[in-house]
């Protein structure tokens, strides 16, 4: 990780190294944090966040789930990630804003912690890799399956929740692949460790539904939309396992995977073992759109000024 000089904690711009927690932070010891992941990017016309305002809303309904109170407004919290970024003099990042409980109590129930609030951001490659964002990437169907809705709350980005995410990508890294892909406790796709799937069979782009336990992602829903407008037929219905293997294209998306091909999955190549025409076009729409190329998406693109 390259870090930049400041970071946003609780209504303050403070120095990088300066942004630390207590050993007893709850959220340290019981996994009680809510943040989010955005990205930044710049264009010809300057820098811009993608989909801030969804970013934030997200945030938001997390911690609502889990019914934690954030200390600031959503437009607070929209203006602390552009007042940060105008104050590390960058052009683009990634953003973290996190939301976790401190260390006034002990023990399970948060209650009686405060709730903090920080945002760090940094530059970030692409999340698996640059041939992976061309070329495509070897996933691993994993062993571990996605937590069930009925334990914990998948539409929620908790950080409690990504322990399920660690276990698998640990998994696939050892056995020699980039990415682990989870089925449910019923052996449905739903997602990666830290983005959501993407099939294409018959021309059909297919993803998984909220209901089998997938985070709602932004970047999903965005793709969702630029599926349509290409004029494919997009659908979200559930996916077995057989349908994962035997499909003509295969993608992941997230804010840091952006839209990347998969070419291999359990050693079953996935067309060709490239990426696919459809990804292709996919991909390429959404990475102009990003960098401003796009004027029918700008209402996506937050600038900063």
């Amino acid at each position: 990780m390259k870090k930049t000089d400041k970071i946003w904690m609780d209504g303050e711009i403070i120095p990088w190294d300066n942004a630390t927690v207590h050993l007893m932070t709850h959220s340290l010891h019981y996994g009680s944090a809510m943040f989010e992941g955005i990205r930044a990017y710049k264009t010809d016309h300057g820098s811009i966040i993608f989909r801030l305002d969804a970013h934030v809303r997200r945030l938001y309904h997390s911690a609502q789930i889990y019914d934690m109170k954030i200390p600031f407004e959503k437009q607070e919290i929209a203006k602390a990630i552009k007042d940060l970024f105008i104050a590390n003099k960058i052009k683009e990042c990634y953003i973290r804003p996190i939301v976790y409980y401190g260390w006034d109590e002990v023990g399970i129930n948060p209650k009686g912690n405060k709730v903090h609030v920080a945002i760090a951001m940094w530059p970030w490659l692409p999340y698996l890799g640059e041939d992976g964002l061309r070329k495509g990437v070897r996933c691993k169907i994993s062993s571990w399956a996605r937590i069930d809705p009925r334990s914990l709350p998948t539409m929620a980005k908790a950080a409690g929740n990504y322990a399920n995410s660690i276990l698998a990508r640990i998994e696939a890294q050892k056995l020699g692949y980039d990415e682990a892909i989870l089925l449910n406790t019923v052996g449905m796709v739903t997602e990666g460790t830290g983005e959501n799937l993407f099939v294409v069979r018959d021309q059909i782009v297919c993803t998984p539904p909220l209901s089998a336990g997938i985070l709602p992602g932004i970047t999903r829903d965005s793709v969702l939309q630029l599926g349509r407008d290409l004029g494919y037929r997009v659908k979200e219905r559930n996916i077995s396992r057989g349908e994962l293997l035997t499909s003509d294209e295969v993608f992941l998306t997230g804010t840091a995977a952006e839209v990347t091909p998969v070419r291999e999955i359990d050693g079953h190549l996935m067309g060709n073992g490239s990426a696919g025409p459809i990804t292709e076009k996919i991909q390429t729409r959404f990475l102009n759109l990003v960098r401003g190329r796009d004027p029918k998406y700008s209402a996506w693109l937050e600038p900063v000024k």
